[in-house]
């Protein structure tokens, strides 16, 4: 493709759909003890729950420059004269920095697009990018429609517990549902790139039921793409997917997976959410 998109492991594509849409693939790392572990390479979601339930001091950390540069030259390499980067939301990482940094020097022309999301909340606007870039999309083109789809797109997830995000420093606003954290099951979304509060429950299943109700009614009755993820709760995710298979009227395509190593690292076991991503 004369357009090629990059983009970093927090999107949670399925091997699959990065052969078939030729996506590169930037990992971000897990710092567990004193090893630093690739995401997707050397670390798994359920190494992470294991380490996290045994009490592991675990952190993240963004991919270099360097690893943005390189991919940048290799898809040039490849033939590629222009370049979409599509990354998490920098307010929750420095990824979107790094790859900043490397389009600096790039071969080619690099766009590199901030979506404010992450997970298959940033998974859909890579594939809707990719899908233009195959049809001969330019890089304005591309880039367009991928923010275009991010800004459409909304995220919904529910956690056992706070104590991960707030270990992690990326509680956000959240963070005022601390003192209350025993007595609630807060419900969560990504608004403005940041982890903000949406709903307190008092119970865990009054809190997945709400999840479910919250993502119906976003959808509507439009074309829609689901996505419920999870982290150490696949049962879970796979009865509220089941729910949702039936009540959305225009799902299209609905997408079952655990979140990787690097979120899981900062939701904790557990986690249930859902991505709302319109056509």
């Amino acid at each position: 493709m004369p357009v090629a998109l990059v983009t970093d492991s927090t999107a949670y594509l399925s091997d699959e759909a990065v052969t078939r849409h030729g996506v590169d693939v930037v990992p971000l790392s897990v710092v567990m003890g004193d090893e630093d572990l690739e995401e997707g390479v050397a670390v798994t979601p359920g190494d992470v729950a294991a380490a996290l339930q045994r009490k592991v001091h675990v952190t993240t950390s963004r991919p270099s420059p360097e690893a943005f540069a390189a991919a940048y030259r290799a898809a040039a390499e490849r033939g590629a004269t222009g370049i979409v980067s599509l990354h998490l939301s920098a307010e929750l990482s420095g990824t979107y920095e790094a790859a900043l940094l490397a389009a600096e020097d790039a071969p080619v022309p690099v766009r590199v697009v901030d979506t404010r999301m992450v997970a298959m909340a940033l998974g859909y606007p890579v594939l809707t990018a990719a899908e233009v870039a195959q049809t001969g999309g330019s890089l304005d083109e591309v880039a367009a429609a991928a923010e275009k789809r991010a800004a459409a797109t909304t995220g919904f997830f529910y956690v056992d517990t706070l104590e991960y995000l707030r270990r992690g420093g990326r509680i956000g606003a959240a963070r005022a549902l601390l003192g209350s954290a025993l007595a609630v099951k807060p419900l969560l979304h990504l608004a403005d790139g940041r982890i903000q509060p949406l709903e307190k429950v008092r119970t865990s299943s009054r809190a997945i039921a709400r999840l479910e109700e919250i993502a119906i009614a976003q959808a509507g009755t439009a074309e829609v793409d689901l996505a419920v993820h999870h982290l150490a709760a696949e049962a879970g995710a796979l009865t509220l997917a089941e729910r949702l298979r039936e009540r959305v009227p225009g799902l299209r395509e609905l997408y079952v997976g655990e979140v990787g190593a690097v979120i899981g690292a900062h939701v904790g076991p557990g986690l249930l959410a859902v991505v709302v991503s319109p056509r």
